[in-house]
């Protein structure tokens, strides 16, 4: 059974994140993961039009970021492992900590365009 789609508020966050520097297929795997308690690679993929290994990339790096845990989920018979995926801790803490980032980001813009103006009066 297919999963459903990202709402159109979900997709909306979904660009706000990519805009906010993070890499589209991790943007949409961290959405579809806050959207459902738990949830496995194939749900991903099926509700977000993302390939296997893209959303195993996403899941690296969510969980490399402790935004994602895993959760080996037994299975019957042979084949790859299943793992169930969730959120470590509440999304409004993840978009606090993506907030801080680009809060750093702008300060770094500000200061080299304060450095640019100092160089080039000291310059002409």
């Amino acid at each position: 059974m297919a999963e459903e789609s990202l709402t159109d508020k979900q997709e909306e966050l979904v660009d706000k994140l990519i805009k906010a520097g993070l890499q589209k297929n991790i943007a949409l795997t961290l959405v579809f993961v806050a959207s459902r308690d738990e949830t496995k690679s194939r749900d991903i993929e099926d509700a977000t039009n993302l390939r296997q290994p893209e959303v195993s990339i996403a899941m690296q790096e969510l969980r490399g970021k402790g935004w994602v845990t895993k959760r080996d989920i037994k299975k019957e018979g042979k084949g790859r492992p299943v793992h169930g995926y969730h959120l470590a801790n509440p999304i409004e803490e993840i978009i606090e900590e993506i907030e801080e980032k680009e809060k750093e980001r702008i300060a770094d813009i500000e200061n080299n365009l304060e450095e640019i103006k100092d160089l080039a009066d000291s310059c002409f």
